[in-house]
């Protein structure tokens, strides 16, 4: 939790991001992913100051245990000065202690966004999915609370000025708005109408910016006549044989189909909407299906 301090901005752990998206759906499946489409309503999760703490931060906890899913998990709410927002203990279940920032008694409105995270952590605990290390766990646990439909809390709990700053989980608020805005895309919802804070509202603008960049890279037909004329030459290249393949600033990769490495080429590229990689032949126009995520991209190969 950035309290006061600097916040951290841009795109420092894009990758594990993405990969945290295919992990998802790795996990899930792409029916499970499918019934996350309504994302928590703020009335529902709303906290007002008149509202007795102990009872509200119980009720918004058991809002997002249904959001999850968790029919049969109960979280008992606490506070105690801390270093971090908030913590959890992972036990065998049903019931889940999580402790919150004593910050959150006068900051109320928020308290949503620090349980959407923890009760996240319980959700994936009960999966089995993890990631290696204290950092790549944790920024699964904020790119699955956001791309299941609660993370908006998280952004939204954002807010910075020239005299004081906060922010909340471990993702930056550009790749929030990014989470966001993947998720925007697949479920055909627009979060911004739902952010308080202006500052979540141009974060979620820029992270939207970079999502759809992600569809605009080759051999999709999407892309800039800059981007086309780059993998033009590549693929020139690889059609060589003994000319250098793609520079590693670029996700497209061509290999070919033969055993012996003479058959006519393949290209492979990342799944804009769940990252896993899709491999497509180089013939010209072409309709590539992802088979994860199911969904259908025009290609020019």
């Amino acid at each position: 939790m950035a309290n006061g301090g600097p916040v951290e901005h841009g795109y420092p752990h894009l990758e594990t991001v993405r990969a945290a998206i295919t992990a998802l759906y790795k996990r899930l499946s792409y029916d499970t992913i499918r019934t996350f489409s309504t994302s928590v309503a703020p009335a529902d999760v709303a906290f007002c100051d008149t509202d007795d703490l102990y009872l509200g931060a119980q009720r918004v906890a058991r809002e997002l245990v249904r959001h999850y899913r968790l029919p049969d998990a109960r979280m008992i709410v606490g506070f105690r000065g801390m270093t971090h927002a908030a913590n959890v203990e992972l036990a065998a279940g049903p019931e889940y202690f999580v402790e919150l920032n004593d910050r959150f008694r006068t900051h109320r409105r928020d308290i949503g966004a620090a349980l959407a995270h923890e009760v996240m952590h319980v959700y994936l605990h009960r999966l089995g999915l993890s990631f290696p290390g204290t950092r790549d766990n944790e920024i699964l646990t904020d790119t699955a609370a956001t791309y299941l439909g609660a993370g908006w809390l998280l952004l939204d709990a954002y807010r910075e000025d020239a005299a004081s700053s906060q922010k909340l989980g471990y993702l930056t608020p550009e790749e929030f708005g990014y989470v966001l805005a993947k998720r925007a895309l697949v479920f055909h919802e627009d979060p911004s109408v739902w952010f308080t804070s202006p500052q979540a509202y141009t974060a979620y603008v820029r992270g939207r910016e970079r999502a759809l960049r992600d569809e605009q890279q080759p051999p999709l037909t999407a892309a800039g006549w800059a981007g086309r004329r780059r993998y033009a030459r590549d693929r020139r290249r690889a059609q060589d044989r003994h000319a250098a393949g793609p520079g590693a600033d670029v996700a497209y990769a061509f290999t070919p189909e033969g055993p012996d490495g003479h058959g006519s080429l393949r290209v492979s590229f990342p799944c804009p909407t769940c990252q896993q990689r899709i491999r497509v032949p180089v013939r010209g126009r072409v309709r590539a299906r992802c088979a994860l995520c199911r969904t259908v991209w025009e290609c020019d190969t």
